[in-house]
């Protein structure tokens, strides 16, 4: 009955009454139709319940043990009620307690028996706790935890269950199920504060501690660069990447997220850390950045000046194999072929190891040549295996598909002796101005150089491939890139490979092979067009795939080792300046050294 009404003296109730009676309260609204009590669950609108208590702690709880379950992907209410207990209580209590053990070791000691490591321990426990307690270090509470899991059947709800149970146990913390208590349970994890289950374990401050629900990860080492902030709680991101096993990162985020702009704030502060970075740049991203600290910015085209020859060789190591290093570079000529004239048959795949041979041979270079005394000059050129391959026979569909690479519109592309050194501490190879069909060749030319300076000048060195998808088209390209990325940890290097199409990358069967091969991996704003296919590439939670769909620009989630976190990229205004890709940041740039220079 709601409020004080009255009623007529014929027992009719009045106006008020009716009218009162026939309002919608709010928990007529939320309130479901009916509820199914079992004992076991409850049915509520066709979601079944079921609420867990914990009636047992082991001796120690180690710190963030309850983590794995507050971040478990399923459905769940957690509730903890603390009950603070008076001390004086406690410590009589713990005063009996100790008189109890101490009366038993002296009846054991009395009937001439060995000591009891047991009681022993027991009795110390309760004297530590006793000292504590009495300096007021800590207290004593009474403390409840219940947990409140739903699915959409009986068999779900069980199944959940039992994982909770296996993750706990496994911690030597002992659950059950609140049987014939189900209503009281749900009672108690709803926003009422209600106990109304009353089941509690007495625990002291420090291990009441570990129970604390809201811990996040951290990032956070003491040497290293800055990544970013940590979302969660606003601590830094900030480790060195050649301290995890191995200095490999990977970087997904559609066009605009700020995945370059993050790469080049790497950069420019790996740099400050006596690290050199190689960087193989599609688009013109890196030439600022390379010119305001001073680097080497060599623009690779067709009427460029800067040569690579895919054929140099490394300088050789101490303890390299030169029948090795021949094998492997014939072997990375062979994809770089496969790469340029496509659809090679078995056959002529024969005749092209063959000729690469002879090719070499010409050149008096074989495995027993001495590599390091070889100059640039010294190698051959494509022209020279193009010769080759018009005077060997079933070799005449290869050379009229190489023509245009040395005689063709191609010509010059890499037809010519090494003219490059990078002995600069930033070195970015740019193919803005490549054709579209020239820009997979480039990338592996580069990438081929790149490889032989690692295992010629051992350095702390990171190696960044921007728009690495154009590379996974092909499946020699993504092979030789596979290679690095799995080897390049012996050589002191790190190998980036930044991407906007995850479905281009992944779908190659060497794209999850270099996930897998990174310790590093970050996420930055996705598409609703690729969301699906990072959230099953990377294990994303339904909340972890809604952050990477509303996240700005810099915002994402940053992968180490077992760790990740939610970040957020911040630059200095000096930083931002420098690694700007804003073209209207880049256009007032420009005006004011132009107008600086006319002053």
């Amino acid at each position: 009955m709601f409020g004080n009404f009255t009623k007529k003296k014929n027992n009719e109730p009045d106006e008020e009454y009716l009218y009162q009676e026939g309002l919608a309260t709010v928990k007529d609204l939320i309130a479901p139709s009916a509820l199914k009590v079992d004992s076991n669950h409850i049915e509520i609108g066709g979601v079944h319940v079921k609420t867990l208590f914990v009636f047992a702690f082991p001796k120690f709880l180690s710190t963030n043990w309850f983590s794995p379950i507050i971040n478990a992907d399923f459905s769940m209410d957690t509730a903890i009620f603390i009950h603070p207990m008076d001390t004086a209580d406690v410590l009589k209590n713990l005063r009996k307690k100790a008189t109890q053990v101490m009366s038993e070791i002296s009846i054991e000691a009395g009937k001439g028996k060995i000591r009891d490591p047991i009681l022993e321990s027991a009795l110390d426990n309760i004297e530590n706790l006793r000292n504590k307690l009495q300096e007021g270090t800590e207290k004593f509470f009474r403390f409840s935890l219940y947990m409140t899991v739903y699915g959409s059947s009986v068999e779900e709800v069980n199944k959940i269950s039992e994982s909770i149970e296996a993750i706990l146990e496994a911690q030597l913390v002992y659950i059950k199920p609140a049987i014939f208590r189900m209503e009281q349970g749900i009672s108690s994890t709803i926003p009422l504060a209600n106990d109304e289950l009353d089941v509690a374990n007495n625990l002291n401050t420090s291990p009441l501690s570990t129970s604390f629900p809201f811990v996040s990860s951290d990032l956070t080492s003491n040497k290293g660069i800055l990544y970013g902030i940590n979302r969660h709680n606003n601590s830094l991101i900030l480790f060195d990447r050649f301290d995890m096993e191995n200095a490999n990162m990977t970087v997904f985020a559609k066009s605009g997220a700020g995945k370059s702009y993050t790469i080049k704030l790497e950069i420019l502060r790996s740099l400050m850390m006596d690290t050199n970075v190689i960087v193989i740049d599609p688009e013109n991203e890196y030439k600022h950045l390379c010119e305001t600290v001073g680097g080497s910015f060599v623009p690779i085209s067709l009427n460029s000046q800067s040569h690579l020859n895919p054929f140099d060789i490394p300088k050789m190591g101490e303890d390299d194999d030169p029948e090795e290093i021949m094998r492997s570079n014939v072997a990375n000529l062979m994809g770089l072929m496969h790469l340029m004239m496509r659809d090679i048959t078995p056959e002529e795949d024969s005749i092209l190891e063959r000729g690469i041979r002879e090719t070499y041979a010409i050149r008096d270079i074989t495995s027993q040549s001495d590599f390091n005394s070889l100059m640039p000059g010294d190698f051959p050129v494509l022209s020279d295996l193009y010769s080759v391959l018009q005077n060997m026979e079933g070799s005449e569909s290869l050379a009229m598909r190489m023509e245009k690479y040395t005689e063709g519109i191609f010509a010059g592309f890499l037809n010519k002796p090494t003219n490059i050194k990078i002995d600069n501490q930033l070195v970015v190879f740019n193919i803005r101005d490549l054709e579209e069909e020239l820009r997979p060749i480039a990338m592996y030319i580069v990438l081929h150089f790149i490889w032989n300076e690692m295992r010629s000048n051992l350095k702390k060195r990171i190696v960044v491939v921007d728009e690495a998808w154009i590379m996974m088209k092909n499946e020699d390209a993504a092979s030789f890139l596979f290679g690095i990325a799995k080897r390049c940890r012996k050589y002191y290097t790190g190998l980036t490979t930044i991407t906007q199409d995850i479905n281009d990358f992944i779908s190659s069967q060497y794209g999850k092979p270099i996930i897998t091969n990174s310790s590093i991996q970050l996420l930055l704003k996705q598409s609703p067009a690729s969301i699906d296919a990072i959230a099953e590439t990377f294990y994303l939670t339904e909340q972890e795939k809604f952050l990477l769909l509303e996240s700005n620009v810099g915002e994402g989630i940053f992968f180490a080792g077992n760790k990740h976190v939610a970040i957020r990229v911040i630059a200095s205004y000096s930083e931002d300046q420098i690694i700007t890709s804003d073209p209207r940041q880049l256009l007032e740039i420009e005006n004011a050294k132009r107008e600086l220079a006319e002053e």
